[in-house]
């Protein structure tokens, strides 16, 4: 595991924002336990990493609280950012009468 956090008795959404902040700088395959005892983070966490493209390897539910392994699967990046397909230019030739 490269880093636990333990957002117990943080709530909603701070600990999908939070496990979301420290993802980011890792590298792609990193590893991440994150505990929290906030009932919807067990659907903000598996939220979260579906949107930013993470795995949750792993969701066990303890006494009072749930353990999360998260592995991070992609980096963003500036090239992957710019790939995205934007709309063209409103030229005006496309007005309605």
């Amino acid at each position: 595991m490269d880093e636990t956090l333990d957002l117990r008795g943080l709530k909603c959404p701070l600990p999908a924002m939070l496990a979301k902040k420290a993802l980011a700088p890792m590298r792609s395959g990193a590893m991440v336990m994150v505990i929290a005892d906030d009932p919807l983070a067990v659907v903000d966490i598996p939220h979260m990493c579906h949107g930013e493209g993470h795995a949750v390897e792993n969701m066990t539910s303890r006494d009072g609280y749930t353990e999360f392994v998260i592995r991070k699967t992609r980096a963003i990046t500036s090239d992957s950012a710019s790939a995205i397909p934007r709309p063209a230019p409103d030229d005006g030739s496309h007005r309605p009468r």
